[in-house]
């Protein structure tokens, strides 16, 4: 068996009614190691206190380094839903409204020519394309020189045309949120990163250690891997340039560390507890991001140009479970795996992150945060 550290915190509300006992809670998380990732992070709170904590397996294979609850992560598209934020507190001051056209605020070879919205890129119904964003990355120590308005023009000119009309239909698309992010700096006068780190991650509590845009400490932070024997792995050539790939640690490959070209479509970095924060925000009656309206208007679904119901909030997605209804944000990528939800019915929220680019986290948190309903 992989070495497993486990925290566990009020392990007494999921056996209350006799039905699951902490033992039982810790095999069904010990399974996963070794076998479908090589470490894991698993979290659940209420808006006042955290109700259960797991880290397992190892950050490090090669080196037998345990993830603990301060390894840092990839949390990829996690990020959304701080861009959507970011957007949503400028909206609020007056500064933008979010059915201005977006070329009131990026230059117009950014698809200046078609009727898209602010409202259209945060609800993924702008029509924008979305390829395949693996190659959109580079190596973490290339990052002080990267030229990311580059990146963006360069995915912009191979991806010009439209899928649809925009406001047709839900559709989602990295570029999108890529471009919110433009305008985030635009508005604010800030790039992107500080704007986030002053406004959405300090009023959080965290410091620049527990939640970045760049490997807060490499010491701390896991290695992302890819199962040897999988699919993706045969196909990494296609979507991947080799220079990412490092060598084979037993039954997975290592990825070597990197940034994303796009910051606001999934740059985070940070921990199951970190984004936890956010959650717990989003709970209390009381926000310290958005204002009571704002923070309704991020929980609200949409519709598309038709009147038509999409699975999106301003911010977030909207999935069902056993008829309970809940908030989620899932993001993945080079090495990674990660998912956000949050339960409005049942005051509580979890978070699930992995070093490993495969992992159905919509299985593991379906069957796993149920055992949290029974005292809500």
């Amino acid at each position: 068996m992989t070495n497993i550290s486990i925290l566990i915190a009020l392990l007494p509300v999921l056996a209350a009614d006799g039905s699951v006992t902490s033992h039982e809670v810790t095999r069904f998380l010990a399974q996963y190691i070794g076998s479908e990732v090589p470490g894991l992070q698993y979290t659940v709170v209420d808006a006042k206190e955290i109700l259960f904590e797991f880290a397992g397996g190892f950050a490090d294979i090669q080196n037998q380094k345990t993830m603990t609850l301060d390894t840092t992560l990839m949390a990829y598209s996690m990020t959304k839903t701080y861009t959507a934020i970011a957007i949503l507190q400028l909206a609020e001051q007056g500064k933008i409204r979010l059915d201005d056209p977006m070329v009131r605020y990026l230059p117009s070879h950014l698809y200046g020519g078609h009727r898209i919205t602010i409202r259209h890129l945060l609800t993924h119904t702008s029509g924008l394309r979305n390829p395949i964003p693996l190659r959109w990355v580079h190596l973490a120590e290339q990052s002080a020189g990267f030229d990311e308005d580059a990146a963006l023009a360069q995915v912009v000119a191979e991806n010009p045309k439209l899928s649809f009309e925009p406001g047709r239909k839900y559709a989602y698309s990295n570029i999108g949120y890529w471009l919110l992010g433009k305008i985030v700096e635009r508005v604010s006068g800030q790039s992107y990163d500080d704007y986030v780190r002053t406004n959405i991650i300090s009023p959080l509590g965290l410091s620049p250690l527990e939640m970045n845009f760049v490997i807060p400490d490499p010491a701390r932070h896991a290695n992302g891997y890819l199962a040897k024997y999988s699919l993706m792995n045969l196909l990494k050539g296609f979507v991947t340039d080799s220079k990412f790939w490092g060598g084979y640690e037993g039954k997975w490959l290592r990825l070597r560390s990197h940034h994303l070209n796009g910051p606001a479509f999934g740059g985070l970095v940070g921990t199951a507890r970190s984004f936890n924060r956010l959650l717990q925000d989003q709970m209390r009656t009381k926000s310290v991001l958005l204002n009571t309206a704002t923070k309704r208007l991020l929980e609200t679904q949409q519709t598309d140009g038709r009147g038509r119901k999409i699975p999106m909030t301003l911010g977030w997605n909207v999935g069902h479970v056993n008829g309970t209804v809940y908030f989620f944000k899932e993001g993945g990528g080079g090495g990674f795996h990660s998912e956000m939800r949050l339960y409005p019915e049942k005051d509580i929220a979890s978070v699930v992150m992995v070093n490993s680019t495969v992992f159905n986290s919509t299985k593991f948190l379906n069957r796993m945060d149920r055992t949290f309903w029974s005292e809500n």
